[in-house]
């Protein structure tokens, strides 16, 4: 059963396996591991560790049968799938010198497989790569996976990675566990169904280089007994780094697998270590790996529950999103409302004109001065009310123009302004902003144009536009934002944009709310735009070279590409903005924006990642070139606008 119930989560993180030794009776090893012990699934050898091919053709006499656990029939075909993981004999080694060694793991590797596959079973999990060199072991699972159905394979590839500071160790000739798994994915051409299984040992790397993996398609961690510390009460307990790794991997989907043997006495009693898990078989053999299963389970349980807003945002976690173009396109009713609940940004927003508007009319005159405040992009008014219930705040007088281009929103404006009585304080204006002519110079100019990447949505072409009816000493919000990116390991995003088969898709930037993704390197400032412009002429074309140091004790690591966020300063010390370290809280209108690249890119440790990023305009649109430079070239990515662009 599941290791808990929290709110909002669904994942398959709930469920934790068992390492099984092969058995010809698979009714046994479930009745025994799930009724008895608990557990959800077990990874369990499928073929009897002592077969080799070779041996079997000389024995003539032999039925030519092979000795797999059991017939397909001893269990339903819901039960082998739900509930067995396969387990290839970790005897093969595809790349060893004894060609004898080698056929013999070829022909099982294959048996394996296609018997798993006709069992139906969900994943199988594949033994590690032995030696340096995995090119034909990866070449075979390569060809299975051109024919395989939905089938996961999952590649066991041992937690480890030499420090910089290992005594006695030169960490340049000791593998790096993530350069073996590198190595054998980019030569199966990051195949969507192949995974990996995390051994975690009883050390583990620095937390930089445990970051990685976030990134990357893990979808196991066999965690072994040997990797439990005694607390005092003679309870199986983790160190504190291995809690947070255990934790990290409940937050990203990832299946926790008990492997080994008991190494820890029974305590007495286990009522007061939190666990959903009942012994259902009365006066059975208590499972020697139980204390284990329950120590996951309390760390399951005493997670704090995900936040409203993150329970939201579950179903859009990397989940590629073509960016709004609201001013070539009419956005429907459903995103204005989806918008509009993001009571944070309008509080912001409130704040920095109750700011303004105190700026602006002293006390001594807020009955004689009416202000006038203009909401360029009104939608259906949540900026117009904000603005009112500023002005009621701080007692000043105001006079609102309401402009939107979008007529269907136009009609709910109007709507709006009867219900609330607004009619002798809003006047609507149905025209784009950039070719209203204005009856009178606003005080006060008010949008939200801000895409994820600040300037995305063309918000510094259509306040240029507006920018002609702003007083001289008139007030823009927002008056600056910034761009933001940084390389990420996106394994997920990278496949779901390699599934299309096209440049176009890999030359497109995706709004995504970012999860499996690691953060290679601080973000760092790219575009800056401010309101109003000093002067109307230049252009908003940008072009900035970026410098990424990769920490030295990350490790190797492979950037898919560059998540973009930005900043912006409302007014004064009002801002918002998603850029991690200064993100709004609670605040979910803006998910990041996702830059791939064609062909991802490899940086060593401490190594320095040079980026290139353009922004170009033409009279029909707006778009953005980017490219590495080092450690290698990449190609200038969506030249001339040819595969994405906003409209102007």
């Amino acid at each position: 059963m599941p290791l808990g119930e929290r709110a909002g989560d669904k994942s398959e993180s709930r469920y934790c396996g068992v390492e099984t030794e092969f058995n010809d009776d698979m009714p046994h090893v479930l009745a025994f591991n799930l009724s008895s012990g608990g557990f959800d699934f077990v990874v369990a050898p499928l073929m009897d560790p002592a077969y080799r091919p070779s041996l079997m053709q000389k024995d003539c006499s032999g039925s030519g049968v092979l000795p797999f656990a059991s017939s397909d029939l001893v269990l339903s075909p819901s039960q082998w799938s739900s509930h067995v993981v396969g387990k290839v004999s970790s005897w093969i080694d595809l790349d060893s010198e004894d060609e004898k060694l080698r056929i013999d793991s070829e022909i099982t590797l294959k048996q394996e497989i296609a018997w798993a596959s006709h069992l139906s079973l969900q994943a199988c999990l594949l033994p590690p790569p032995k030696g340096t060199s995995c090119a034909n072991y990866a070449r075979c699972v390569n060809q299975i996976l051109q024919g395989l159905n939905n089938m996961q394979l999952w590649l066991r590839i041992p937690l480890v990675k030499p420090d910089d500071d290992s005594v006695g160790i030169n960490p340049d000739h000791v593998i790096d566990s993530w350069e073996m798994w590198n190595s054998f994915r980019l030569l199966c051409e990051h195949h969507s169904q192949l995974s990996v299984a995390l051994d975690i040992m009883s050390t583990l790397p620095s937390a930089n280089s445990l970051g990685r993996w976030f990134g990357e398609s893990v979808k196991a961690a066999l965690v072994n007994t040997d990797s439990f510390l005694t607390n005092a009460r003679g309870y199986p307990c983790l160190s504190k780094r291995h809690q947070r790794l255990v934790t990290g991997f409940f937050n990203h989907s990832i299946q926790i697998v008990i492997s080994g043997e008991q190494v820890h006495g029974f305590p007495r009693a286990t009522s007061d270590l939190i666990s959903n898990h009942n012994d259902n078989v009365e006066g059975s053999q208590r499972h020697p790996l139980r204390p284990y299963l329950d120590y996951v389970g309390y760390l399951y349980q005493r997670m704090d529950l995900l936040p409203e807003q993150e329970r939201f945002e579950i179903g859009y976690r990397d989940f590629l999103q073509s960016p709004l173009q609201p001013l070539m396109d009419n956005l429907e009713a459903q995103t204005y409302e989806t918008f509009e609940k993001d009571s944070v940004k309008y509080i912001q927003y409130q704040r920095a004109i109750c700011k303004a508007l105190l700026d602006r009319v002293p006390d001594e005159k807020s009955f004689e001065i009416n202000t006038v405040l203009m909401v360029v992009g009104a939608g259906r008014g949540p900026l117009v009310r904000a603005s009112l219930q500023a002005a009621e705040e701080t007692g000043r007088k105001l006079k609102v123009y309401a402009v939107e281009k979008n007529p269907n929103a136009v009609v709910t404006l109007n709507s709006l302004v009867k219900l609330e009585g607004w009619e002798n304080l809003v006047t609507i204006v149905s025209c784009d902003m950039r070719h209203w002519d204005a009856p009178e110079k606003a005080d006060i100019l008010v949008s939200e144009l801000l895409g994820s990447f600040g300037d995305n949505e063309l918000s510094p072409e259509c306040l240029d536009g507006a920018q002609r009816f702003l007083k001289q000493d008139g007030i823009s919000i927002p008056s600056s934002y910034t761009s933001f990116i940084q390389p990420v390991t996106a394994s997920k995003l990278y496949t779901d944009v390699k599934a299309h088969k096209d440049l176009l898709h890999f030359e497109t930037a995706y709004v995504v709310k970012l999860h499996n993704v690691a953060r290679l390197a601080s973000p760092q400032p790219v575009f800056t735009f401010t309101h109003p412009r000093q002067s109307t002429e230049g252009s908003n074309q940008r072009y900035k070279k970026l410098l990424f140091e990769i920490p030295s004790d990350t490790g190797s690591a492979l950037v898919h590409g560059f998540a973009g966020y930005f900043d912006a300063t409302l007014y004064k010390d009002v801002h918002l903005g998603i850029e991690p370290s200064t993100a709004t809280p609670n605040m979910f209108s803006w998910f990041a924006i996702f830059f791939p690249l064609r062909t991802p890119v490899c940086v060593g440790r401490g190594s320095t990642l040079e980026v290139n990023f353009w922004r170009c305009c033409s009279p029909t649109k707006v778009w953005y070139e980017w490219c590495v430079a080092s450690p290698s070239s990449s190609p200038i990515h969506n030249s001339n606008g040819r595969s994405y662009w906003v409209g102007l």
